[in-house]
């Protein structure tokens, strides 16, 4: 549940007495008295309308106007460098956090890199990340993070002088990142968001490493990273021109499994179905309901062949993180000095962002921070069974969740890439699929709010002991 001053539709309301009328009159079989969840949540769609072409712009104009944002730059001035960036971004967050009586936790989360750690950190270098926290009324340990990186570069990583204007890779992450948090902001939700600006990320991951781990030291149970890195570029390099579809790059299950999980997914499945995998599913459906007009990509990959991004320093401590670009990049506008070459042109520059792209794919993670924050915590310890029967059973640990309306159980045929059936099952803590056999698909279960918002689906780990 997120609560703000709009007014809830009445169509579910309706569509629900129908269903109970009929219920009532003929019977219907399979239906419970149980309330459904509502199918679609119209804030939603009140949180896409808000996402501003105009001031997204505005915040990529501004960053752009830093001169070079590498990590290794300026530290000093007002005007010029990576440290008047970090300056600006965390005073815009603080700007955010009083338009919403300071429902903003806005502070630096920083680490000193030393220069033997990589060739790219000459000299030891403070690494400075701006976070800002919106705490969840329900005071729980659950976070969904969102990030862009504040770091630019041109073709030598070691220059931190010349202009380095950083366009699209990345102020136009951070311009969504700042974006989502002011239209989230005039929300509240259970859970915990996070907007965070990370810095360090052409120098190797580093600000994505040190919040990573001082999220653990924390104990934050994070349960997904939205990677925002390169979310303006509309021509790729080979002269084609998409302003609709997009990428979410996720691997397939956490590095962090131990010998027990990987005999599990070798003998039940679940080679795909890992908590980053089974994000990027929820950022495909949301998206595909709620902005029909996009077509997102998953890309069963970590990243892009020999590159990374700031979700793999999370993936690396076991949490569920993706990555959310462009689908069609262009490598001249990419880590190159400002230039033309035989009629080429070169850098990463203001003009060559489409911000109406920017716009969606902002909208795109401010939808899926929103359900995500508002959806009851994911199923715990879910168990499935069925061998040599024609049925499918699954179990898991029921919830105490105040805002929990019941769970749903999630199938598809094995080598489909999304959940092609449902069924609401209610609040009850275990189910049986009369008729459908274990062999043939992979299950999962999800809590559902009272307002429909819902967790990702949770893949089973454990087999139902068998009755002797």
């Amino acid at each position: 549940m997120f609560l703000s001053s709009e007014k809830a539709s009445n169509q579910h309301f309706s569509g629900k007495l129908y269903l109970l009328v009929l219920a009532s009159l003929f019977g219907l079989p399979g239906y419970s008295q149980e309330p459904l969840p509502p199918q679609l949540n119209p804030q939603l769609y009140q949180i896409i309308d808000s996402v501003s072409a105009s001031r997204l712009e505005m915040d990529i104009t501004k960053l752009v106007g830093f001169g070079t944002r590498n990590t290794l730059s300026d530290t000093t001035s007002r005007t010029q460098g990576i440290g008047a960036a970090r300056r600006w971004i965390k005073a815009e967050f603080e700007k955010i956090s009083e338009n919403c009586n300071n429902c903003l936790s806005v502070f630096y989360q920083d680490t000193v890199v030393p220069a033997a750690d990589n060739r790219r950190i000459p000299a030891d270098t403070r690494v400075v990340n701006v976070v800002a926290i919106q705490t969840g009324f329900a005071n729980s340990g659950t976070y969904v993070l969102m990030s862009g990186d504040i770091d630019s570069r041109v073709s030598d990583a070691l220059n931190a002088v010349d202009d380095s204007p950083g366009a699209n890779d990345n102020a136009t992450g951070m311009a969504g990142t700042l974006e989502a948090a002011r239209i989230l902001s005039q929300y509240k939700f259970p859970h915990n968001i996070v907007y965070a600006g990370l810095s360090g990320e052409e120098q190797g991951l580093f600000g994505g490493q040190a919040l990573a781990r001082w999220a653990k030291q924390q104990n934050w149970n994070i349960i997904g990273v939205l990677n925002n890195d390169m979310i303006g570029n509309t021509e790729g390099i080979d002269g084609t021109i998409d302003n609709r579809s997009f990428r979410i790059f996720s691997e397939p299950t956490p590095v962090t499994d131990d010998e027990r999980k990987r005999i599990w997914n070798r003998f039940y499945g679940g080679e795909v179905d890992g908590p980053s995998r089974q994000l990027a599913r929820y950022i495909d459906h949301l998206s595909r309901v709620y902005m029909p007009e996009m077509k997102p990509m998953m890309i069963y990959r970590l990243d892009r062949f020999g590159r990374g991004g700031h979700h793999k320093p999370f993936n690396d401590l076991g949490f569920a993180g993706v990555r959310i670009m462009e689908t069609h990049e262009n490598y001249n506008r990419q880590h190159q000095d400002i230039r033309i070459e035989n009629g080429v042109e070169y850098g990463d520059v203001l003009e060559k962002v489409d911000f109406d792209y920017v716009q969606k794919l902002t909208a795109v993670n401010a939808i899926t921070l929103a359900s995500l924050a508002a959806a009851p915590e994911p199923p715990g310890n879910v168990m499935i069974g069925g061998a040599v029967t024609s049925s499918t059973t699954l179990q898991w640990d029921d919830s105490n969740d105040d805002h929990l309306l019941g769970y749903k159980i999630y199938w598809r045929e094995t080598t489909a890439p999304q959940w092609q059936f449902q069924k609401w099952v209610g609040k009850v803590n275990q189910f049986t699929l009369e008729n459908v056999i274990i062999d043939n698909f992979l299950f999962g279960v999800a809590s559902v709010a009272k307002d429909g918002s819902e967790s990702t689906v949770q893949f089973p780990g454990t087999l139902i002991p068998r009755r002797r």
